[in-house]
């Protein structure tokens, strides 16, 4: 018995030493209270564009196969996300370069696309590759500074994506010299999945680590990037969806989109609400809604509606940082701070959900936490404007302690 309890406080003696030693790794700040009463945080916008209908399920879209946004949609797509990328070519030129490399190989350029987008996060960076490398997809990334491979011209870092995911998705060689610096290793080293994985969804957890949603959140980009426009032919064509196709619920939510483009939000939502009413469950159609919802300052709708998006489907990482925004703004800050939490339980790298939870707890004038989130949220996104305009406000009012 004795020997049990020797045992057991020598382990209450470690655990207390460690937990001292975590305690003095920890950074003790002082705030100047009086000046942080004199500066306003800004919430970040919105996550997630208005979504197009696909009839196909996200686990069966392939590697392979023809583009269905065109380039010009992929075009604007881009400028959209990011008016000035960073990019060693023309947005046009880079599009023109993937649709070339990737149709060539059989490879879906516009998903392609996609992946780089969120390689590169739509070529702002701001992690350990820049812009000089021409290395659209991370290749030879690892983390902890690794800057991985440098690519001469925009054109052959482009190749080498492509070629990456050929060697992911078919054992048959690129019909051009090989540029990839990694794919031999997937050759000889990683049988297991070399020429295996035919499918976007089928890089979860293997082109990224963890990357559970990796294949899903391209193509969620890529539904983003078929939004249609807000010209009157769109609009004629949508109505003509709407008469002659069988699939009306998908009909629908396509001229909701077109309006969106318009900003006639009231008729955007009468069309998605008609969607919802040929399918209940339709959750394009719920997410859609809400963004229009809010669009019209309608925070109660949005909040019902997210809640019902989100009782479809849990795993939804825009709909629980939307929901948890329109909170905030409601001055819910648990609510809030547990929807943002939940996002960020699915998409680890969101800055802005950092961002917006920091906020949250200023607000309650808790600066501790508002302060460790806003070091999360700049060290997760040191190019992202709004965080770095926050970061540098608080950081003005914080004393780190000696």
């Amino acid at each position: 018995m004795k020997k049990f309890l020797s045992l057991a406080l020598i382990l209450t003696l470690i655990i207390s030493l460690t937990a001292c030693a975590d305690a003095a790794k920890k950074e003790k700040v002082k705030f100047n209270k009086g000046q942080l009463k004199k500066i306003e945080l800004v919430a970040a916008p919105s996550q997630g564009s208005p979504m197009i209908v696909l009839r196909e399920k996200y686990s069966d879209v392939p590697i392979f196969g023809q583009a269905v946004a065109t380039q010009d949609q992929m075009i604007n797509f881009i400028n959209k996300r990011n008016p000035t990328p960073k990019l060693n070519c023309t947005v046009k030129q880079l599009v023109q370069i993937y649709y070339f490399e990737a149709d060539r190989e059989g490879i879906r350029p516009d998903i392609a696309l996609c992946q780089a987008i969120k390689e590169t996060g739509a070529w702002n960076y701001g992690g350990d590759v820049i812009p000089e490398q021409n290395n659209y997809c991370g290749l030879g990334t690892t983390g902890g500074g690794v800057k991985g491979a440098f690519f001469d011209t925009p054109q052959i870092g482009a190749r080498a994506h492509i070629q990456h995911l050929l060697s992911y998705a078919s054992k048959r060689p690129p019909k051009v010299e090989i540029v990839d610096p990694r794919y031999d290793l997937i050759k000889n080293f990683r049988p297991q999945i070399f020429g295996k994985l035919t499918k976007w969804t089928d890089l979860n957890g293997v082109w990224a680590v963890p990357g559970n949603h990796y294949g899903e959140d391209i193509l969620n980009l890529w539904m983003q990037a078929q939004i249609p426009d807000g010209s009157d032919a769109s609009l004629e064509a949508a109505d003509l969806k709407i008469l002659l196709e069988d699939d009306k619920a998908a009909a629908y939510v396509y001229r909701g989109l077109v309006n969106m483009e318009r900003e006639n939000f009231y008729g955007a939502c009468d069309d998605f609400k008609a969607a919802l009413e040929v399918e209940a469950e339709l959750k394009e159609a719920l997410f859609d809604l809400a963004l229009a919802q809010e669009k019209l300052n309608k925070t109660d709708d949005a909040i019902k509606t997210y809640d019902e998006l989100l009782k479809i489907d849990d795993k939804f990482p825009a709909a629980w940082y939307n929901r948890g925004r329109l909170k905030l703004a409601k001055d819910d800050f648990k609510g809030a701070i547990k929807d943002f939490e939940s996002s960020l339980a699915i998409e680890t790298i969101n800055a802005e959900a950092y961002n917006d939870i920091a906020i949250a707890y200023f607000r309650q004038k808790k600066y501790e936490e508002a302060w460790e989130n806003m070091q999360k949220a700049a060290d997760q996104n040191s190019t992202n404007a709004l965080v770095n305009e926050n970061y540098k406000k608080f950081a003005a009012c914080v004393k780190v302690k000696k």
